[in-house]
């Protein structure tokens, strides 16, 4: 039953548009090919053989909103360089609207640069990352142009993501205006912050990977209890919704203001090549399915599905309709063949 539920559940997504608020990345992945040492030093030398830019951070969000077939806008701020310019692109090729975007000189694109190493007989890996962030606080005019846009484009959605990577896009003005629109236009709203989850008393849904959670309150958790306490316990703080612990290889949990708590184990044991983007793709799905009233439990179960097809995938990746659409399919099939 349950996986009919997520199939009807994935066919409302295309009536679906969210507003995604946060830290816009450009991830950078340079491949080269080991040529031999430098002279300079002993490091190697690459010759470069290809370089890509994808969305990373709440850009990859916006991306997967789009690629799972929603109406995807993006609000953040991003430079006049040529990062931002690609970034744009890049979102702009799936159709994402990207005039909630700040372009400011002052905040250069964020970047994160993964340098691809690799030879004819050797496989390639990643050998460095090269981090370009800005860590003044968001100038007063550049936040002033984001609230504007976030207020312009609220009207126009169904439900709102913060996707907080600590890098400032998140001020302390941006997230309680968008808490107070989501609520006052009673649409749903979801975060997924690395640092700092409790400031955002008043959210509709949480959405943090255990590791997260157990910073968050200064303790271990050791088991499946602990995180069950925990869970409650942030739920209750934040006077929110619902809350989503993804568990790495245990699953997820999903725990309700009802007072439920709904276990959702990995739906694809095969190999993870890359938990990079998972978390994206879990809070896009999520936001999508919310946005167009799915109830909570089917949007956790169905987040659950597109987070295992991202994890297959290596880097920063996104998830199509398609390929969600066929693995609840096959999960269908082997539910009807058991």
């Amino acid at each position: 039953m349950g996986v009919y539920a997520m199939v009807n559940a994935l066919a409302r997504l295309k009536d679906a548009a969210v507003l995604v608020v946060g830290d816009m990345v450009a991830d950078v992945y340079l491949d080269g090919t080991i040529s031999r040492i430098s002279r300079e030093a002993p490091v190697l030398v690459l010759e470069q053989r290809t370089e890509r830019v994808v969305a990373g951070g709440a850009a990859n969000v916006a991306n997967n909103a789009a690629t799972l077939g929603g109406r995807s806008y993006a609000a953040g701020v991003c430079g006049t360089d040529a990062g931002g310019d690609a970034l744009c692109s890049v979102l702009g090729e799936n159709g994402v609207d990207t005039t909630g975007f700040v372009r400011d000189a002052a905040h250069p694109t964020i970047t994160k640069t993964r340098i691809i190493a690799g030879g004819r007989a050797t496989v390639s890996q990643q050998i460095v990352r090269v981090d370009r962030e800005w860590h003044t606080p968001l100038a007063a005019e550049a936040e002033e142009h984001l609230l504007a846009e976030i207020t312009r484009l609220l009207p126009q959605v169904h439900a709102v993501v913060l996707s907080d990577y600590g890098s400032g896009t998140v001020t302390e003005r941006v997230r309680r205006t968008v808490i107070a629109e989501s609520r006052q236009r009673r649409i749903p709203s979801i975060v997924d912050a690395r640092y700092d989850i409790l400031s955002y008393g008043g959210i509709g849904y949480v959405k943090q990977n255990d590791a997260e959670l157990a910073a968050a309150l200064g303790r271990e958790l050791r088991s499946a209890a602990d995180i069950h306490a925990a869970g409650r316990e942030l739920l209750t703080r934040l006077s929110a919704v619902g809350v989503l612990i993804t568990r790495g290889a245990d699953g997820m949990t999903l725990f309700l203001a009802d007072g439920s708590a709904t276990d959702i184990p990995v739906s694809d044991h095969s190999e993870i090549f890359d938990v990079s983007g998972a978390g994206d793709t879990c809070v896009a799905v999520m936001a999508l399915a919310l946005a167009v009233g799915v109830d909570p439990v089917t949007a956790a179960r169905l987040s659950n599905t597109a987070s295992g097809i991202a994890v297959r995938k290596r880097g920063t990746a996104t998830v199509a309709w398609a390929e969600l659409h066929a693995a609840l399919t096959a999960e269908g099939d082997g539910h009807a063949h058991t």
